[in-house]
């Protein structure tokens, strides 16, 4: 979950998608029918994507899934909004769950459910696991397919426990505090801070906990929603994060810095990160880790984590026979064998609960444990308004906004309430410049 883009640039995507005409691109001429799939998946990620691809086209003979790397998620927005300008939209597209509701209102996407229904194709919708269909579902239907989907949890290192006599991480941010004092206190170092600390700390610490983020169960019921966690024990969690800080408990990895190199070097004690993150925590020569779930406050219930990663959206303006062939490839992703498979490779989580059941009944977990922690963190009890997850408009915008006032409490130039307060602030704001903008359709 890299957000490397600048506010203006996303401004432009969300005005842009909202008014850009939409084309009919160029056919492919003889042979299986091109599908453009715009991905932003590097490294060995990119390559089990192309592995997943390469196993579609070779299934059938009817259409050819051409993938494409265009840069980072941000970028990759920016990219989808340019080809509309120039008519060359794909007819696939992967976009970070933040970016949501611009899709949804953008009037440039067919929603999968309706585009797979309509090219014949039965799926049991019931059977994706809530939190991840109940995300991407609006108006009953889902809108987008899930492809990528994770949650955080929380990795630690199995020596720098041990040497403190401690077995794993408490449930309990309380207890966990106290463990991480024992860690330090027997030569340890503190835990890293990863680069989307605030997806773990701030929106999962809320949900996981039960505790409202904004009104309008977070919205979901509307874009007239408004940010309230400056209300709430984020601003506690904010206080504790300062806290550990001043006490070399927590590092904030600096410019140039990869926090998942630093854990995976040995130089981090815990790490909250996403469960994609398996792979290379698991490549890492010498790391004697293990992990578990997120802590939770003490006196509560947990209730579900909440998802990040992406989903893929179906572009209008192509004729039917590509339509159908998009159709036929996110049914293929959504066959039980596909998602186990991109499951094992990846770490992300099975985006149904089929997949689930099958890769339990192989074995899986027996030999990979850690991987299970995320589906059953997700899964965990009914999701409440506060834990369904987070739907608002110009997301990336608030999150820039947020982080930059939490890190003004970090340097200590804020006490924490002013800088959630000031926070709120400023994301309200964006939310209801984005609720002028797309009055009326929603």
């Amino acid at each position: 979950m890299a957000y490397q883009v600048s506010r203006r640039m996303i401004l432009a995507a969300g005005a842009a998608l909202g008014t850009a005409a939409l084309a009919t691109p160029g056919l492919a001429q003889g042979g299986p029918r091109e599908i453009r799939f715009w991905h932003a998946m590097s490294g060995a990620l990119g390559e089990k994507l192309e592995e997943l691809t390469r196993g579609f086209n070779a299934s059938q003979t009817e259409y050819r899934v051409t993938p494409l790397f265009r840069g980072s998620y941000d970028e990759l927005i920016n990219a989808t909004v340019a080809a509309y300008r120039t008519r060359t939209q794909p007819q696939l597209v992967q976009i970070y769950e933040r970016g949501f509701l611009t899709m949804l209102l953008s009037g440039a996407i067919l929603p999968v459910q309706e585009l797979l229904t309509a090219q014949g194709h039965s799926l049991n919708w019931g059977d994706f696991i809530k939190p991840v269909a109940g995300y991407y579902t609006h108006r009953g239907q889902l809108a987008a397919m899930p492809f990528n989907s994770s949650t955080p949890i929380l990795y630690f290192n199995k020596a720098h426990f041990a040497r403190a006599g401690i077995e794993k991480p408490a449930e309990t941010w309380q207890a966990l505090e106290e463990q991480l004092r024992r860690v330090k206190a027997a030569g340890g170092p503190g835990s890293i801070m990863a680069g989307d600390y605030h997806w773990s700390w701030f929106e999962n610490y809320s949900a996981i906990n039960d505790f409202q983020y904004a009104t309008k169960s977070n919205g979901f019921d509307g874009l007239d929603t408004e940010f309230t966690y400056n209300r709430t024990p984020v601003v506690g969690q904010l206080a504790r994060m300062k806290r550990w800080i001043d006490a070399g408990l927590l590092d904030v990895a600096g410019q140039g810095v990869d926090p998942t190199a630093v854990f995976l070097s040995g130089r981090s004690a815990t790490f909250m990160a996403s469960t994609a993150a398996h792979g290379a925590v698991m490549a890492a020569p010498n790391l004697d880790w293990s992990a578990v779930g997120l802590p939770h406050e003490e006196g509560r219930e947990p209730r579900n984590s909440v998802i990040g990663g992406a989903v893929l959206w179906a572009l209008r303006g192509h004729p039917e026979a590509d339509n159908a062939g998009t159709a036929a490839f996110l049914a293929y992703l959504a066959k039980p064998e596909t998602q186990v498979a991109w499951h094992k490779a990846t770490g992300y989580v099975p985006a149904t609960n089929a997949a689930y059941e099958m890769a339990k009944a192989e074995g899986w977990y027996r030999e990979k444990p850690t991987q299970e922690i995320a589906v059953l963190q997700l899964a965990r009890g009914t999701p409440t308004p506060n834990s369904l997850g987070y739907r608002f408009g110009n997301f990336t915008q608030t999150m820039f906004a947020q982080r930059e006032e939490a890190e003004r409490a970090f340097a200590g130039t804020k006490q924490p309430q002013q800088a959630m307060d000031d926070a709120v602030t400023r994301g309200n704001e964006i939310l209801r410049r984005f609720e002028r903008l797309n009055a009326g359709r929603y």
